[in-house]
């Protein structure tokens, strides 16, 4: 496993129990020593203090960290600002993204798509901060086609962006199609496979239907046979995700992106799964 980069994503607390809730869970997921983890950025930058203070608790505390940036609603004014904070605050990282729309937001601001702000980035900063952005081995659920898709993804790493992590999916051959075809395309960053612990039956069944992330037939049919029963629920969502993460490794994934939840346990489990 040495050889592969694996990192833990958090979301931004709201209340001061939420804080001290995800201190704990950082405290033990940083026993796993993770390349970093990184911090999501709410629609609009809804939680841009709360993603700014979140990476500075990690950075202070000797981790690395990479908060999200959206630019969707965002101006450029406002996205320097950004910058400068994470600049001060000693950010090396960022995770790149358009972002989604708040509701009652008419307009998309100052930036359409994830590319642009790369490229702001890159002109505002020069080589100061890593860029990761997003990937989609399923097709972004607003993409009008997967090549179209696909040469979005070019332009954001045309535009500067040093590497890639995708949204969740169980389905690993769809992870690999997506690989093969960008790198027909020329492109050789390392894409991280995002990886999405099964916990709860209702909650995944909901996130999916956001983003466009298929769960295969028969994992959501056994899922749902469980019922209330979340122990079962658990132990089975464990033994799908080992296996996909398994195959991801032995294929060549550069490394896994484990979306925690803020929860330790289950990104805990998988990870004494794999380094077996």
């Amino acid at each position: 496993m040495e050889k592969h980069n694996f990192s833990i994503e958090f979301f931004p607390p709201k209340t001061p129990e939420g804080a001290e809730k995800l201190r704990a869970t950082r405290t033990k997921l940083s026993q796993l020593q993770p390349k970093y983890f990184s911090v999501t950025f709410g629609a609009g930058g809804t939680t841009q203090q709360g993603t700014l203070d979140t990476v500075r608790e990690i950075l202070a505390a000797g981790e690395q960290a990479a908060p999200h940036l959206s630019c969707v609603g965002g101006s450029r004014e406002s996205i320097r600002a950004v910058l400068a904070d994470f600049k001060a605050a000693g950010v090396s990282r960022i995770v790149a993204l358009r972002g989604d729309l708040p509701s009652g937001y008419g307009a998309s601001g100052e930036f359409r798509y994830a590319n642009e702000l790369v490229e702001f980035i890159r002109a505002e900063t020069g080589e100061h901060f890593h860029i990761e952005v997003a990937a989609y081995p399923e097709v972004h659920p607003q993409a009008r086609s997967p090549q179209d898709d696909l040469n979005a993804f070019a332009r954001k790493v045309q535009a500067g962006a040093d590497a890639a992590i995708t949204q969740y999916f169980y389905n690993a051959d769809a992870y690999f199609q997506f690989v093969e075809q960008t790198q027909k395309m020329g492109i050789n960053v390392p894409i991280v496979a995002g990886i999405m612990p099964i916990t709860n039956y209702t909650q995944l069944m909901r996130f999916s239907d956001m983003c466009g992330a298929e769960i295969p037939r028969w994992v959501r049919l056994k899922l749902a046979s469980f019922g209330d029963d979340s122990a079962s629920i658990k132990a089975f969502g464990l033994d799908v995700v080992t296996a996909l993460c398994e195959r991801l490794l032995e294929g060549g994934a550069p490394g896994l992106h484990f979306y925690s939840m803020n929860q330790a346990a289950p990104t805990t489990a998988l990870w004494q799964r794999l380094v077996k």
